[in-house]
């Protein structure tokens, strides 16, 4: 596990989980994880391993979520894992008739599966596939997903865990079109939706993060000296909110971020295509 540098733990207060209450929480409970098999989604499924639980894991890499399963399953939590590509219609119908068949329903969902993409719009003039693949796996795919099994969730008074970005509360950046597009339109089909949702018994959370040290920002070289979270915080964050059925987390520092894009918006906006200019020299 990764330690915090000073500045890290400053960006990153601790968490404190409380497993007795999560654990109470879950007991015959059943929980689908998206993209399970590694970073956020993984670490999630090690820290509700040991919970009277009943954990869909549904990732690409069947191989992986095998070897999550055989790690954990004599822990308390009963493990099913679904090898599916959320971004194929085929599969993703798969994944839905398993669920509809489960005798309870599902009780919380955690849409955790995601493309993360930079690339200069220059260098995207023939790949408008970049666009259809991003918003496929980060809004159409969790879109489908939720309006399948609302039901369910209605009938168990469910919860639904949306694991965002913090870049969706800041002005976007360059480089960054694909990705930030595709978050910020679930995240406001989801917080459009969360009135309806509520009224019906379903409670949301949209937990907003910064950079955190997942495979997904290992493409990206300048990101491996950013602070950045530890997946494992993130588990304890998402673990939380099963509880506290708090309706969203945000780093404490974000909200000067947010004064700063409002207060500064013509000044960033003026500059930027200078900086973006002198970088390419």
């Amino acid at each position: 596990m990764h330690k915090y540098s000073l500045l890290e733990n400053v960006l990153f207060p601790p968490t404190y989980l409380n497993k007795d209450k999560l654990s109470s929480k879950l007991k015959g409970k059943a929980v689908l994880i998206t993209g399970a098999s590694s970073g956020i989604g993984e670490q999630l499924v090690y820290l509700l391993a040991e919970c009277e639980v009943h954990l869909i894991l549904v990732a690409r890499r069947e191989k992986k979520l095998l070897t999550i399963k055989e790690e954990i399953e004599n822990k308390g939590a009963k493990v099913s894992v679904f090898a599916a590509d959320l971004r194929s219609q085929q599969e993703m119908e798969r994944l839905l008739h398993f669920l509809l068949q489960l005798p309870h329903g599902l009780d919380i969902v955690v849409s955790n599966a995601g493309k993360s993409i930079r690339r200069p719009i220059k260098d995207s003039l023939d790949r408008y596939h970049d666009i259809t693949r991003t918003m496929a796996i980060n809004y159409f795919a969790p879109v489908q997903l939720l309006l399948s099994i609302i039901p369910q969730l209605q009938k168990n008074q469910g919860q639904i865990i949306n694991i965002s970005t913090v870049n969706v509360m800041l002005p976007p950046f360059p480089y960054w079109a694909a990705y930030q597009a595709s978050k910020s339109a679930f995240d406001t089909w989801l917080r459009s939706a969360a009135p309806e949702l509520n009224e019906m018994g379903i409670t949301t959370a949209s937990i907003y993060l910064p950079l955190v040290k997942t495979p997904m920002i290992f493409p990206t070289a300048a990101y491996q000296s950013f602070p950045a979270m530890t997946p494992e915080h993130v588990a304890k964050i998402i673990g939380k909110s099963m509880y506290t059925k708090s309706r969203s987390y945000k780093p404490w520092w974000l909200i000067f971020g947010q004064w700063a894009s409002i207060l500064f918006r013509g000044i960033l906006e003026r500059s930027l295509p200078q900086i973006l200019k002198k970088k390419g020299k």
